[in-house]
C-alpha cells in the first residue's frame, strides 16, 4: 500500500501541504489540470524553490483577484459540487468546510448557516482544500500518518481583532489529536491547515514501517528560528504477505484490588470510546495476591482519553505505556 507520513517540523497550512505534494513528485500540470476543473476564474498558481533554513523547499502561492472573501458554507458548498473533480475529493473537500463552519459557529455562538468564513473562505483557501486533497489522490496515497502537531503562542490579527494562539478554530478542529508545545511564538497551524490533516490522517504518530520512495519538504511564508516546512515521506509498506502495519499505543496496568464486575464495565466503556481491544489477564503479584492484568490496544491518538478512563474506573495508580507495531490483514463486517 502507498503509504505517506506528514510530518509538521513547524506546524502546517494549506499552502505548505500543497508545496510538499509538488516537492514529493506530483506534477505540476496535474495539480494545475486538477485545480482548473473548480471553474474559478482569475487565480494562478507561483511554484518556486526556496531555502527554510538551509533547507530546499518548495513554495506555492495562490494569486487571486477574489470578490468575495467572505463566504457562506452554502457558497463553498455549490462551488465545490459544481466543481469537475471527483466525487472523493467533492465529499472530502466539503467535509473539510462543514468542521470549520461548525467549530466556528461553536465558538461564536451561531448556527452553521449563519457562519461566514473570512480568510478560510477566500480562493486561496478553497484551492488549497482542493489542490491538497486531489494531489493526494493523484498520487494513489493509501494511508497518510501525521505527526502530533506543534502548536505556537502569541497574537495572530483576524477579522475580529487580535486573536490568542492557537487560534480558537484551530483547537477546535484539534480536539483528539496528539499535539505539544513550540517554542516559537507564531500561528505554525491553521484553520485550514488543522482541518485538512483532520480529514486526511488515518493516523497519527511516530513514522510508520515502510520503504521510503519520495521525500518532499513544503515551504510557509514566516521565516522562523526553525525551518519552516512540512515533510511530506511517501512509501510503499510491505503488501507481499497480504497485511498492513501500523503504529499502535499499549496501556496496561495491574489490578489486585478490584472487582470482576468493574473490570468487565471498565472493558465495555474503553471499547465504546475508541479502544481497539481490552484484554483482562489473570496474574498472580507480590505476597501471592491474585490480581489482573487489564492490556489496552488503542491508536495513538486515542491514548490519553483512554488512559483518563482507567484511572476514573478502576483503582490503578499507575499506567504502563509503549508504542507498537502491528500487522493486521484486512477486515470487512
Amino acid at each position: 500500500m502507498k503509504t505517506a507520513y506528514i510530518d509538521c517540523i513547524a506546524g502546517a497550512a494549506g499552502d505548505m501541504l500543497l508545496g510538499a505534494l509538488v516537492d514529493a513528485g506530483l506534477p505540476v500540470s496535474t495539480l494545475e489540470a486538477g485545480l482548473a476543473k473548480l471553474g474559478i476564474p482569475d487565480f494562478h498558481l507561483h511554484i518556486g524553490k526556496v531555502s527554510k533554513n538551509g533547507f530546499g523547499a518548495t513554495k506555492v502561492d495562490v494569486h487571486a483577484h477574489d470578490d468575495a472573501p467572505e463566504r457562506h458554507l452554502r457558497e463553498i458548498r455549490e462551488l465545490v459540487e459544481a466543481a469537475g473533480v471527483s466525487a472523493r475529493v467533492k465529499e472530502r473537500a466539503l467535509r473539510v468546510f462543514t468542521r470549520i463552519c461548525e467549530c466556528e459557529a461553536e465558538i461564536h455562538g451561531t448556527t452553521v448557516d449563519q457562519v461566514h468564513l473570512h480568510e478560510v473562505g477566500g480562493v486561496d483557501a478553497i484551492v488549497d482544500v482542493v489542490g491538497v486533497l486531489a494531489g493526494f489522490e493523484a498520487l494513489g496515497i493509501g494511508r497518510v500518518v501525521v505527526s502530533p502537531l506543534p502548536l505556537g503562542r502569541g497574537f495572530v490579527r483576524g477579522a475580529h481583532g487580535e486573536i490568542p494562539l492557537p487560534a480558537p478554530a484551530t483547537l477546535a478542529l484539534l480536539r483528539g489529536v496528539p499535539v505539544c508545545g513550540s517554542p516559537v511564538d507564531k500561528e505554525l497551524v491553521t484553520p485550514t491547515g488543522a482541518a485538512l490533516l483532520v480529514e486526511l490522517a488515518d493516523s497519527w504518530g511516530p513514522l510508520p514501517a515502510m520503504t521510503l520512495r519520495e521525500v518532499g519538504y513544503g515551504a510557509g511564508s514566516r521565516e522562523l528560528a526553525i525551518p519552516n516546512v512540512v515533510r511530506l515521506m511517501i512509501g510503499t509498506a510491505d503488501a507481499s504477505n497480504g497485511w498492513t502495519s501500523e503504529t499502535i499505543t499499549v496501556l496496561e496496568t495491574n489490578l489486585d484490588d478490584e472487582r470482576g464486575e468493574a473490570i468487565g464495565h471498565v472493558a465495555r466503556r474503553l471499547m465504546a470510546e475508541g479502544a481497539l481491544d481490552v484484554v483482562s489477564i489473570p496474574a498472580q503479584m507480590k505476597k501471592d495476591r491474585p490480581a489482573t492484568v487489564v492490556k489496552v490496544l488503542a491508536r495513538p491518538a486515542d491514548a490519553d482519553r483512554l488512559e483518563t478512563i482507567l484511572f476514573e474506573e478502576t483503582s490503578t495508580i499507575g499506567v504502563r505505556r509503549a508504542e507498537t507495531r502491528r500487522d493486521a490483514l484486512p477486515r470487512r463486517a
